[in-house]
């Protein structure tokens, strides 16, 4: 037997010399129908980085019927909402949330669906009309200008933008201010799936484009970045911060941030995939298998029937649909979609793919792909092989427990973090008490985070399970044929 930790499942290996007997009585394949797990699934943005969708900001249609259109999308899992500063908190030591969070939250409700967010410290979108930053800290905290962004890439501007002096005392009083606000609402509530880090930059993604950054010197900068990481991780307990993969183009020290992030079990998250960076491929790809990567397209985000993005290549796939499966190559648990539920809906009728592969293959999905009964002991002994068909690992435990018909746990525990891994398979052992041979048992499964945070999951099987999730297994009586002796 191996070595168990407090909680922790038996998992081998099993050799033949451990048994009195045994025989294969259970068995599932592979299914690819969408789960509603947490940690895993395609986020609806509600509201993003220019406000709600193209119809609710031009008044045709109602925030509230726009919001409704997203959460009522069968492949929409998760609510997402990415917004500015100044859209949550008006003044001081109180937040005053936009109306789409209350419409978020209570269509999420509604839906069975979840919800995260990003909250923006600074934005090019609005300058220089607007900054990020609320109203009631301006003149409180110096703005830096940073200069056009003139010399090429993908912002550009005949005006000069504005950073926030991040190194400043206030500004970074009040930033712990907005997250000691934000976790008291949200941090540990089981509808929330997780936050983005606030970062350094535009939308809060490490960087400010092709102009500098507002610092005297990297140290201050690197120095003014961890801290300002330090504080976050220090207000959130429960519900995970996701850190930007983005590279550190600005100086700013993102690699430090970044690595200790990870050190500290946050998640991964990149704004781009197709068109980015080797390096921020790879830090995706080789994350540790616990932690979840969020993945956005920054190119085809609309989804359009026509024009940019339905360019079809050599395997008939479309230049969107073949942006959305390179998410799969890196393990990703989400698919970041946009705020046009119109489109989404249009492009899911026309171009099912895409969708439909990434929600049969992200995250994790995890099964008893064998299950065997092995006399050990003058006991009944469940041994079960949990295969994992999806890319990603588990996000924290899984929690295996065998259950009498009536409800009763027989035996239960743990899988080590992050198992069974993508494409791998993990045995786990359970003893059970007398009188089950013969009997019909269920099994369930339960997801532990890091954080202590629980939540239910539903096999990826083909076969059939309960209502309310399990399989069920039945024990084979000891006078039956078909024993086979490990000795």
């Amino acid at each position: 037997m191996a070595l168990e930790k407090k909680g922790s499942l038996d998992q081998g290996p099993f050799g033949i010399e451990q048994d009195d007997g045994w025989r294969p009585i259970a068995g599932t394949t592979a299914s690819n129908k969408p789960l509603k797990n947490y940690g895993v699934g395609l986020l609806g943005y509600t509201w993003e980085e220019n406000g709600p969708s193209t119809l609710a900001r031009s008044g045709a249609s109602p925030l509230a019927e726009e919001v409704e259109k997203l959460a009522s999308l069968p492949f929409v899992d998760v609510l997402y909402i990415r917004c500015d500063w100044r859209d949550i908190q008006k003044q001081a030591g109180r937040l005053d949330y936009d109306p789409v969070w209350a419409l978020t939250l209570d269509a999420a409700k509604r839906h069975g669906k979840r919800v995260s967010f990003r909250i923006q410290l600074s934005s090019p979108n609005f300058q220089p009309k607007e900054i990020a930053m609320p109203d009631f800290l301006k003149g409180k905290i110096p703005m830096v200008n940073v200069g056009k962004a003139s010399r090429g890439g993908d912002i550009v501007s005949d005006f000069d933008f504005m950073e926030p002096k991040y190194d400043d005392p206030v500004f970074l009083t009040a930033v712990r201010e907005l997250n000691d606000l934000l976790a008291r609402d949200f941090d540990g509530n089981p509808l929330i799936e997780f936050a983005d880090l606030m970062m350094y930059g535009f939308w809060g993604e490490g960087h400010t484009g092709n102009v500098p950054n507002p610092f005297a010197d990297y140290a201050t900068a690197a120095r003014t970045m961890m801290a300002m990481t330090q504080l976050q991780l220090d207000i959130w307990k429960k519900t995970p911060l996701a850190v930007n993969t983005q590279p550190d183009i600005s100086s700013v020290g993102n690699r430090e941030v970044q690595d200790y992030c990870i050190k500290a079990g946050c998640w991964l998250r990149t704004d781009s995939i197709y068109v980015e960076e080797p390096i921020q491929i790879h830090m995706i790809s080789t994350r540790p298998p616990t932690l979840p990567a969020i993945i956005e397209d920054g190119s085809f985000r609309h989804y359009k029937l026509e024009g940019r993005g339905t360019e079809v290549d050599s395997a008939g796939l479309l230049s969107t649909e073949k942006y959305m499966l390179h998410a799969l190559d890196v393990g990703a648990s989400y698919w970041a979609l946009w705020t046009e539920g119109d489109n989404l809906a249009a492009f899911h009728r026309r171009n099912p793919l895409g969708f439909d592969t990434l929600r049969s293959r992200l995250g994790y999905r995890v099964r008893p792909s064998w299950v065997w009964q092995r006399i050990r002991d003058g006991k009944d002994e469940l041994i079960a092989a949990f295969c994992n068909d999806g890319v990603a690992g588990v996000p924290g435990q899984l929690h295996v427990a065998v259950r009498s018909e009536d409800g009763k746990t027989l035996a239960s525990g743990t899988l080590d973090s992050g198992q069974p891994f993508a494409g791998r398979l993990r045995q786990a052992s359970f003893i059970l008490p007398d009188g089950y041979t013969g009997k019909t048992v269920h099994l369930t499964a339960k997801l532990i985070t890091p954080a202590g945070m629980e939540y239910p999951v539903q096999w990826s099987c083909a076969q059939a399970t309960t209502p309310d999730g399990a399989l069920c297994v039945t024990l084979k009586m000891r006078e039956d044929k078909g024993w086979r002796k490990g000795v």
